[in-house]
């Protein structure tokens, strides 16, 4: 059954199945994890009175029996005026033996989710302590958004790990529960058993045998860290390294952690993919920040999860080993200080793919996966800014968090160049105030208007903390003027929307003409504006939003020229097949009630794309099919004359097929 529905998704759609079998595949598994948990519900942040500037954690990990036992390290810098206790994010489910500042006992208590502190003395700001803190038991995850401690197992195998996005770190071990607080260094110690591999952030220290039938991994990362950042994976993996190049003399290990019955040469290929990523990437990012440790792979159980330097994958199809690769950059370099801006992190690395494949395969690779993401983004509700972070469903709102949010930045490059665009990029992942810092939505405007040298707030304001999308309703007539040259007058309307309440942006319009297209570039600032200009040749149609380089949808309507038809006409549509947009053309000699409506093969109705009264006239309209899957259409015209030369009623229809070819 499950080989007859592949097959038949491939005869349906074979474009859209093989460029998004893998997006459906992850927020499927997401979303089903969603329905089947209970979500978390956390007051946020964590204790704004400290500052955290080391993780340690010394975890002994046990498999049969399920159990942790762990001693982690929290050092600390006072951020307030003065305070004599502080406390940390830790699961009640967890056992807290004993608590330690600066190496002396101290009294706790751990209740709702918080293990509160003692301090042993009053800490004024700008003083740092040290807290050691004791613990076990068997992370307990229920209710958490996915599950965030696991223990399985592959082939027979033990397989242990972790995923701590976006509250789930404090599911086990104490920690400031914020990514607004970055330590500036880990260390990770894990005690496993010795047929046992145990991978984590940054580079490898030591593996220590210590005679009891187990050993000691010790990871240390260098740089600074978000919390949620730091992970486990634990199994009998087969280690595959590769290269990064990154001068003619410097090179940095990419090291991939395989479980053995996975490996294969299409694995091999899949993950050697992986360089010339991180070149891509390096050149349009800035150099992949990591580079004095390492990157790679870590392979778990249904997980995707860019932990710092080693992301945590169930499997390495391309599009997902850029989407984490990328986040390096965008997500652990420089992370979202809060939730609510979760799409610095998600938007920039879902637009990573498109990139990636524009460099692979071409820009229409690159066209056909933004035209994806705004499949997916006309269905996000609400601002991309997450209003609601208690609820981890808001902040990963694929629609939102993921397409929408890459659409932005796709619609920033056609505001500003592709020069100006890759700048502004580079700018924002240099910047010495967020470098392997947090940043804001206002962090990134400030870079994109530094470099692009004018005001970018009406973009970020409508796209940002606004909601939906434009709906443009253009209408256009055309005048000749002398030799080859023609004045249009061109209407742009668009419907009210709720915020804000009409969108602002630049559009580039299409003009087809007897001697060529001619792009007109039109900044949209009204509600209903009004404009004319001239072209060469003789109009035959006009197309909004030329290359698709806006979120809108849009129809065209228009008189072509001033002569009465004779009688009434559905013409062919242009083009045809089309991918997606395409122009109706239809001819009617009198006041009439004009409707044309779209089917679909079983005859059932797709679309509405007329439906008033029009006066005689040739007219044209678009119809935009980027939501529709590729096969055959049809489209009716059925007219109701209002006002014929006789004086009699008469009615018209007329049905033609069109093909929709992605």
């Amino acid at each position: 059954m499950r080989h007859f529905f592949l097959l038949l998704l491939f005869i349906v759609s074979k474009v859209l199945f093989a460029q998004n079998l893998e997006r459906t595949y992850i927020f499927a598994e997401k979303e089903k994890y969603c329905r089947l948990l209970e979500l978390s519900k956390i007051e946020y942040p964590g204790d704004s009175k400290i500052n955290v500037t080391y993780y340690g954690l010394d975890l002994n990990v046990t498999y049969e029996p399920e159990y942790l036992i762990g001693k982690v390290t929290v050092n600390a810098i006072v951020d307030t005026i003065s305070i004599s206790s502080c406390f940390l994010d830790l699961k009640d489910s967890l056992i807290v033996d004993s608590v330690q500042i600066n190496g002396t006992t101290t009294l706790f208590s751990h209740a709702n989710h918080e293990l509160s502190i003692n301090l042993n003395r009053i800490y004024y700001f700008g003083e740092s302590f040290s807290l050691k803190i004791f613990y076990q038991g068997h992370p307990d995850t229920a209710g958490t958004f996915l599950p965030s401690f696991v223990f399985t197992a592959h082939n027979g195998h033990p397989v242990i790990w972790t995923s701590s996005m976006p509250y789930s770190s404090s599911d086990w071990w104490p920690c400031k529960d914020t990514p607004a607080d970055k330590a500036d260094s880990s260390d990770v110690w894990i005690t496993v058993s010795e047929d046992l591999t145990a991978v984590s952030n940054g580079t490898l220290e030591q593996v220590v045998n210590n005679g009891n039938g187990t050993h000691t991994f010790h990871w240390k990362n260098h740089y600074p860290i978000a919390h949620y950042l730091i992970s486990l994976a634990i199994t009998n993996y087969y280690q595959y390294n590769n290269y990064f190049n990154f001068s003619t003399t410097d090179s940095m290990i990419v090291t991939h952690f395989i479980y053995p019955e996975s490996w294969n040469s299409n694995v091999q290929s899949e993950l050697d993919e992986t360089i010339y990523m991180l070149e891509l990437f390096s050149e349009r990012f800035g150099m992949y920040p990591f580079i004095e440790e390492k990157y790679g792979h870590a392979e778990t159980e249904w997980e995707l999860m860019e932990n710092q330097t080693i992301s945590s994958m169930s499997w390495f199809a391309p599009r997902v080993v850029a989407h984490e690769l990328a986040h390096q950059w965008f997500g652990d370099m420089i992370t979202c200080k809060d939730w609510h801006h979760i799409w610095l992190n998600e938007g920039f690395a879902t637009y990573a793919e498109a990139l990636y494949f524009e460099e692979r395969d071409g820009k229409a690779a690159y066209d056909q996966e933004i035209l994806t993401s705004m499949n997916f983004a006309f269905d996000a509700q609400g601002s991309i800014w997450v209003e609601d972070i208690t609820d981890p469903a808001q902040i990963f709102d694929y629609r939102r968090s993921y397409y929408k949010a890459s659409v932005v930045l796709h619609m920033l490059r056609g505001i500003v160049g592709d020069s100006t665009f890759f700048d502004i990029i580079r700018a924002y992942s240099s910047d010495p105030l967020l470098v392997y810092g947090t940043a804001i939505t206002e962090d990134f405007q400030r870079n994109a208007e530094n470099v692009f040298g004018s005001s970018l707030d009406y973009f970020f304001q409508e796209w940002i903390y606004g909601e939906n999308y434009p709906v443009y309703n253009l209408e256009w007539f055309k005048s000749f003027l002398s030799g080859e040259t023609y004045r249009i007058n061109l209407t742009i309307r668009q419907e009210v929307n709720s915020n804000p309440p009409f969108f602002t942006m630049p559009m580039r319009i299409r003009v087809n003409t007897s001697v060529g297209d001619t792009i007109i570039t039109l900044f949209n600032n009204q509600q209903i504006q009004e404009c004319q200009f001239e072209v060469l040749g003789n109009p035959n149609y006009i197309i909004p939003d030329h290359n698709n380089w806006i979120l809108d949808h849009s129809t065209v309507s228009g008189v072509n020229d001033f002569t009465v038809p004779l009688e009434f006409e559905l013409s062919q549509n242009y083009p045809n097949p089309f991918n997606p947009s395409t122009i109706i053309k239809y001819h009617i000699p009198c006041l009439s009630l004009v409707t044309i409506k779209v089917y679909d093969v079983l005859g059932n109705e797709i679309e509405t794309i007329v439906n008033e009264e029009k006066s005689a006239g040739t007219y044209e309209v678009n119809f935009n099919a980027s939501g529709l899957s590729s096969g055959i259409y049809f489209y009716q015209l059925l007219v109701s004359a209002l006002q014929s030369k006789d004086g009699r009623t008469e009615n018209f229809v007329d049905v033609k097929k069109m093909i929709l070819l992605k």
